[in-house]
């Protein structure tokens, strides 16, 4: 989009008593600060921005984050590896599986723990299954807010299956805890299994739904094609990953690029966009869900048929059910090094993975022993945040809420 100054408009003032005055141009000089927010609902969570207008053109917004900031990276230097997990659910709450996954992934990166081959597959369907209910809840979300209502209903229909499978899996809906260091909690069940089958043939007709919804909307077509231009090289400038990166025309993504999990072993492709605005990050928001039916399919295909689902490693995992201990003492000794927390090695690592928002990133320094030394996340709806000014300089008001809604912002996991 055109910069500010090549669309502002002229303003005529007529003096009276000097009539010639009319034919001059004269810009209006008077600017307003508008707060939007922390009570506004279309900011998704208590996040305010000062907007500085001319009319209702955006000249400058300033970002005020914090609300929601509850220490938990402090937390985390307080408590042992295996107590943080259910901080992680609660950053991003609407995908808090995905959180799981990255913070478990960094310990064992830290740790040097191999994961056993059927709960790697279990972790990645688990983890697409995740990125799936977050567009879900994207899309719905970002369609009411600019005026397309109906699109919610849908969306939100099948986020409740898969949320039902959660609740089967772990026994919570929302703030999950099924992944583990080295590992998972428990084994899928031949129900949950049946019914993971089930949904891939369900699911796919259903976003060619949501799309007959969106893709002649007159008023979703005015309010993402050509909203929230960001070129490639700015994407890159400022951090941003994920749909919002690629919807710039970056090919980027750790699926591919820096493969972990079972998806080394599974064929999809990465939708990159060509104009970096709205519409092209709906898009691929789109697709993406289309290919991840595609990898939970050859996950279930490929996945061995038994085999453990936790790693069995001494003093860092609990022991399999079916261990037997030579006697009393030893079994006390392993529980206690589990509460306790185990002896970790010296070092640091950073450990980067793809979830539906972006790059989520946990940076762990270690200096032995059972807790972590300092714990540093990189949250994608943080990052994305610095963008914002970039993004709404020129736009109107209204665009302010698609600005939002297109980083897919959680505050929990911006403020952290």
């Amino acid at each position: 989009m055109a910069h500010l100054e090549d669309q502002r408009e002229t303003i005529y003032k007529v003096d009276p008593e000097h009539p010639e005055t009319k034919d001059l141009p004269v810009l209006r000089s008077e600017e307003l600060l508008l707060n939007m927010g922390p009570q506004h609902p279309a900011t998704h969570g208590v996040l305010k921005v000062i907007l500085d207008l001319e009319g209702e053109r955006i000249t400058k917004s300033t970002v005020v984050m914090g609300f929601l900031h509850r220490g938990v990276e402090k937390l985390a230097e307080h408590g042992t590896y295996h107590q943080f997990i259910p901080h992680t659910d609660r950053l991003d709450y609407v995908c808090a599986m995905y959180n799981n996954f990255a913070y478990c992934r960094a310990v064992e990166k830290l740790m040097n723990i191999t994961v056993p081959e059927r709960a790697e597959y279990l972790r990645t369907i688990v983890a697409e299954i995740q990125r799936i209910i977050g567009h879900l809840f994207w899309l719905g979300t970002q369609a009411l807010d600019i005026g397309a209502m109906t699109v919610f209903f849908y969306t939100f229909r099948d986020r409740e299956i898969l949320l039902d499978w959660f609740d089967e899996l772990c026994g919570a809906r929302l703030t999950t805890s099924w992944y583990r260091i080295g590992g998972v909690e428990r084994d899928f069940t031949d129900s949950l299994e049946a019914k993971v089958r089930g949904f891939l043939d369900y699911f796919p007709p259903k976003i060619d739904e949501y799309v007959v919804f969106l893709e002649k909307n007159r008023i979703w077509l005015a309010r993402t094609v050509g909203v929230a231009v960001i070129s490639a090289e700015d994407a890159l400038s400022f951090g941003l990953s994920g749909p919002t990166l690629r919807g710039s025309g970056v090919d980027y993504d750790l699926r591919k690029y820096e493969s972990y999990g079972a998806y080394p072993k599974c064929e999809f492709s990465v939708p990159v966009g060509k104009n970096g605005d709205t519409y092209d990050r709906y898009w691929i928001r789109i697709e993406e869900m289309r290919e991840s039916v595609k990898i939970i399919q050859q996950c279930m295909d490929q996945m061995p048929k038994e085999g453990a689902v936790m790693a069995d490693v001494p003093s860092v995992t609990l022991p399999p059910k079916d261990r037997v201990f030579t006697n009393l003492e030893s079994m006390i000794q392993q529980f206690k090094l589990f509460s306790q927390g185990f002896d970790a090695p010296a070092g640091e690592i950073y450990c980067g993975t793809e979830a539906h928002k972006g790059e989520l990133g946990f940076y762990i320094v270690s200096t032995g022993g059972g807790n972590p030394y300092r714990l540093k996340i990189r949250s994608p709806s943080f990052i994305h945040m610095g963008a914002f000014d970039h993004m709404a300089r020129g736009y109107m008001i209204a665009d302010a809420v698609t600005i939002f809604g297109s980083y897919d912002i959680v505050m929990g996991e911006c403020d952290r």
